[in-house]
């Protein structure tokens, strides 16, 4: 008899599992504050360049990968509301202790359907973009050295848009919980290594998935996409400082969609894909105010 694939939130609990043991006995203490920083202060304001490329597939369950790059304009701001890195960018709404509720914003690369043997003769797929809340919460702090595990759970509506228009394309749940460490073999690098879930509602997945009737063919049939499960995601992210300018990214993403809810979709093709990805950031001006380092060191 065939075992029915685990349940999304049997899969988050599992993620949850395997990050956590590596906090060991650890997490049973209750959050503390980080460590001093010896008076050291940081630009409140930092611009510059940031570039990057990757090999990375069309879209989730593609069969095809590529590689694809960007330059552009790079802020680092370390406001008590406004947060933004290399990382992403979130406005912090509310923060008590362990616990932020904050908005945050990611995106994705547009995909030219004459380029996927799965999608051609299909409309391509635009650039996209991601926004919406998120709660953060820390699971343990070490009192000892800048590291901790979180749990973050961001709800986003997804839009899409070919840079003359914009539509909206859904909503994502993705919750995901990680270690992140400061200094790790080099000093003023940040570490983060993270699993979690994806899930996602009709409009979005039927975006990814859907065939209308006027682009079936005898090799892919017309199909409604399903919301539901769509994979479990292990991700890591590494950046170095290099110079006082000059600091070098990397990282990996690996998922995983076997027991997908719209698998039998003719544009479903693997249940594994990976994604490689590096960059830099440079920085061109710093601000004269600063702020402490001192103040949380993995923020």
């Amino acid at each position: 008899m065939t075992r029915p694939p685990p349940s999304p939130l049997r899969r988050l609990a599992l993620a949850a599992a395997l990050v956590l043991s590596a906090a060991g006995p650890a997490l049973g203490q209750t959050e503390a504050a980080p460590p001093a920083r010896a008076q050291e202060r940081l630009p409140l304001l930092e611009m510059g360049i940031l570039g990057g490329g990757g090999y990375v597939p069309d879209y989730p369950g593609a069969a095809q990968s590529r590689l694809r790059g960007i330059v552009s304009p790079s802020i680092t701001y370390r406001g008590e509301l406004l947060r933004a890195d290399e990382f992403g960018a979130r406005l912090r709404a509310w923060r008590d202790g362990g616990v932020e509720f904050s908005f945050s914003a990611s995106g994705s690369f547009p995909v030219s359907s004459r380029e996927n043997r799965a999608r051609e003769g299909m409309p391509d797929l635009d650039w996209m973009g991601e926004i919406g809340p998120t709660l953060r919460i820390t699971l343990w702090r070490d009192p000892a050295a800048p590291r901790r595990v979180m749990l973050e759970t961001p709800v986003r509506a997804v839009f899409s848009t070919d840079l003359s228009n914009m539509r909206f394309r859904g909503w994502v749940f993705n919750p995901d919980i990680a270690w992140e460490q400061r200094d790790l073999l080099i000093p003023r690098s940040r570490f983060r290594i993270g699993l979690g879930v994806v899930l996602a509602n009709e409009r979005f997945m039927d975006y990814f998935y859907g065939v209308a009737p006027e682009f079936a063919r005898p090799d892919r049939p017309a199909y409604r996409a399903r919301g539901g499960y769509l994979g479990t995601r292990l991700q890591f992210s590494y950046r170095v400082p290099v110079t006082e300018h000059l600091s070098l990214i990397a990282g990996a993403r690996f998922e995983n969609f076997a027991g997908a809810t719209n698998a039998d979709s003719p544009l479903f093709r693997r249940d594994f894909n990976v994604s490689v990805a590096a960059g830099f950031s440079w920085t061109l001006y710093r601000s004269t105010d600063t702020v402490a380092a001192t103040a949380d060191p993995l923020e």
